[in-house]
C-alpha cells in the first residue's frame, strides 16, 4: 500500500504495479486559522458555451469543467495531479492488466440512488457503442480495454467489453495489453459514470436542469444558454460535510477582454484565460490575481490531409516551415508559452525527443526551404495559393490566426481566408472533415506521451487531419507493449518523428496556463499539470 500521493502517481507513471492502493478524497482543507467568508459562492468564467453535459457525447475543456463538479469518476486528482480516491476509495493490480476497483458504500446520486459498479460497466458500454456517436469513443480503445476497438467498429457487442461488475461495490476491469497508468486514465471525463435508469427514460433531455441526475459534489441548478450555468451544494454526495462552496456559476464568455474587465469589477473569480495583449500590465497591476501554471497542453494547426493540395506533404511542411514560432510564443501569446517543434509538450513524463533539422535553421533559412517545397507543389506567385483557416471564435485565438495569415502572405504569397465559428459548429465542422486548415489545441488527459500521439493514429475519433500512417501506428504499437520505460520512450521518440516528417500538423507553441484568480479564493490547484480544478476542494476566505 502506498499512502504518499505523490510517491503513487510517480510509480504508475513509471511502469509500475501497484497492489491495493487506498486513499481518502482531498475536498476543501481549510488550514487551521483561515477565516471563511459568510458567501461561499464562486463565478467561473469557462470561455465558450458547452456543447452539451452529457459526458460521453463532449470533447473539450470548457465541458469537462462543467461536469467535473457535477459527476464523480472512479478517481480523481489533488492539486498537484496526484490520484485521491473518487467513489473508489482502493484499487489494486498485480499485472497492469487486470484492475480492481473498490467502491465507497455512501456514494450516492443526486437522486438519492446508490452508485454502484453496473453503473460503470452501463457507462462504459455506452461509450464505445457506435449508437452513442460519442466523439471521445476512441479513449476507451487507448487504454486497451477488452474488445474496445472492435466494439467501436460494430464488429463486437458494447456487453463484450472488458469491464463487469463483480458486485455492488467492486468494478473489474480487464485490458489487452498492460498499461500501467491506467487508474490515472479513469479521471477522463468520457469515464464518468451516468445513470441508467434517467438516461434510458428520458433520451436526450436528461440533462436539462429539471432531469439531471449527478453523483458529483454539485448538481445542476440553472443552465441559461448563452448566459450562465449554476450549480448547488448536492445534499446527497457523500463527501459533502467537507465541501465549502454552496454555489457554483460557470460563464460562456469568449471575449478575453470583456472576461478581464468582469474579473476586474468584481464578477468574476477565476477567468478561463487572459487577453494576450494585457498581460504584461495585469503582471504589473495585479500581481497577486495572475496566476501562471504548468500545462500539459499543445497549441497547433492541422491540414486536412484527405483535401489537396493538403494532400501533399511538400505544402504540408512549406506552410509549417514559414511560421515564425518565436514571434508567435513570446509577442503574440507572450505568457510564458515556449515555441513547439512537436506535438507533445516536453514536461510529458517519460518523454524523449530529438527536435527535428528545421528547428535548428535560422527562420530565414526556414522561409527560403519552404518556397522550395511550395514550388516543387506546383505553386508560386503565378499560381498562389489559397485557403480557408478555421478557428473557433476567440479574440486570442483571431490574433494568432492573423499573425500566420501574415508571415505567409509576407513570405511565400499564400493567401490564409480566415473563417472563425461558434465552439459548437466549429467541432461539428471539424467532425465533418469540411475544412482546409484549422486551428486545434490538445490538453494531456493524463500525464503520459501516449494521449498526445495516440490522437493521431488511423481511425481514432480525434483524428480530424485523417492522418493515416501504419508506421506511426506501429511505434504507438511498440509503445503499448515496451518491456521498459526506455522501450516505451523509443517507441515515442520514433513517432514524433514521423510527425516532423509527415507534418499532418503544425505545432505551434506549448501552453502555460495564464489566467486571473481572486486571491480570496482558498485551495486553488496551482501545480496541477492537467489543469483539473474541483470546486468541492475550494473555499471563499474573509476579508
Amino acid at each position: 500500500m502506498y499512502k504518499n500521493k505523490i510517491t503513487q502517481a510517480l510509480l504508475l507513471s513509471a511502469g509500475m504495479a501497484v497492489a491495493a492502493t487506498s486513499f481518502s478524497t482531498l475536498a476543501a482543507d481549510v488550514p487551521a486559522g483561515v477565516k471563511l467568508a459568510a458567501k461561499q459562492e464562486l463565478v467561473r468564467g469557462n470561455g465558450t458555451e458547452v456543447e452539451s453535459l452529457d459526458p460521453q457525447k463532449v470533447s473539450g475543456v470548457p465541458e469537462s469543467n462543467v461536469l467535473r463538479d457535477l459527476l464523480e469518476g472512479l478517481v480523481n486528482q489533488d492539486g498537484n495531479g496526484a490520484l485521491v480516491g473518487g467513489v473508489a476509495e482502493s484499487w489494486e493490480t498485480k499485472d497492469n492488466k487486470t484492475w480492481i476497483f473498490h467502491f465507497r458504500k455512501d456514494a450516492k446520486w443526486s437522486n438519492g440512488d446508490p452508485v454502484v459498479a453496473e453503473d460503470f460497466v452501463y457507462t462504459w458500454r455506452r461509450l464505445a457503442d457506435p449508437k452513442t456517436g460519442s466523439p471521445y469513443a476512441s479513449y476507451l480503445e487507448m487504454t486497451t480495454m477488452a474488445n474496445a476497438g472492435d466494439i467501436i467498429l460494430g464488429k463486437k457487442s458494447p456487453e463484450t467489453l472488458g469491464v463487469e461488475a463483480v458486485d455492488k461495490h467492486t468494478l473489474k476491469v480487464t485490458l489487452d495489453k498492460p498499461v500501467p497508468y491506467f487508474a490515472s486514465m479513469t479521471v477522463h471525463t468520457s469515464l464518468k459514470p451516468v445513470n441508467k435508469k434517467v438516461v434510458e427514460s428520458l433520451g436526450d433531455k436528461w440533462t436539462s436542469p429539471a432531469n439531471y441526475v449527478g453523483n458529483g459534489a454539485y448538481t445542476l441548478d440553472k443552465w441559461v444558454v448563452n448566459e450562465r450555468i449554476v450549480l448547488a451544494r448536492s445534499e446527497t454526495y457523500w463527501d459533502n460535510d467537507k465541501t465549502v462552496l454552496n454555489q457554483v456559476t460557470y460563464l460562456p464568455i469568449e471575449n478575453q477582454v470583456a472576461e478581464m474587465n468582469r474579473f476586474l469589477a468584481g464578477e468574476v473569480d477565476v477567468t478561463y484565460e487572459m487577453p494576450n495583449e494585457h498581460f504584461k500590465r495585469l503582471v504589473k497591476e495585479y500581481p497577486e490575481d495572475v496566476k501562471v501554471t504548468p500545462y500539459l497542453c499543445s497549441y497547433y494547426y492541422e491540414f486536412n490531409t484527405t483535401r489537396a493540395p493538403f494532400d501533399n506533404e511538400d505544402v504540408r511542411k512549406a506552410l509549417s516551415y514559414a511560421i515564425d514560432r518565436d514571434v508567435i510564443a513570446k509577442f503574440i501569446v507572450g505568457k510564458g508559452e515556449t515555441p513547439a517543434y512537436n506535438f507533445t509538450p516536453l514536461a510529458t513524463n517519460g518523454l524523449d525527443v530529438d527536435m527535428p533539422q528545421y528547428s535548428e535553421l535560422s527562420q530565414k533559412e526556414r522561409v527560403a526551404k519552404a518556397k522550395e517545397l511550395l514550388a516543387k507543389a506546383g505553386y508560386g506567385s503565378d499560381n498562389p495559393l489559397k485557403f480557408d483557416l478555421l478557428y473557433n471564435t476567440s479574440e486570442n485565438h483571431k490574433k494568432v490566426a492573423v499573425a500566420i495569415a501574415s508571415m505567409w502572405k509576407k513570405s511565400l504569397g499564400v493567401t490564409a481566408v480566415l473563417e472563425n465559428q461558434e465552439w459548437k459548429s466549429y467541432l461539428d465542422t471539424k467532425r465533418q472533415g469540411d475544412f482546409d486548415v484549422s486551428r486545434a489545441g490538445w490538453c494531456g488527459d493524463y500525464n503520459e506521451a501516449s494521449t498526445f500521439l495516440a490522437i493521431l493514429r488511423d481511425g481514432h475519433s480525434q483524428n480530424y487531419p485523417k492522418y493515416s500512417s501504419k508506421s506511426y501506428d506501429a511505434q504507438l504499437d511498440k509503445a503499448l507493449a515496451a518491456a521498459s520505460d526506455a522501450d516505451r520512450s523509443a517507441a515515442y521518440k520514433g513517432a514524433e518523428a514521423l510527425l516532423a516528417k509527415d507534418m499532418p500538423i503544425m505545432p505551434i507553441y506549448h501552453y502555460v496556463n495564464a489566467r486571473l484568480v481572486n486571491p480570496k479564493l482558498g485551495g486553488y490547484p496551482e501545480k496541477n499539470p492537467e489543469d483539473n480544478i474541483f470546486s468541492k476542494d475550494m473555499y471563499i476566505i474573509a476579508d
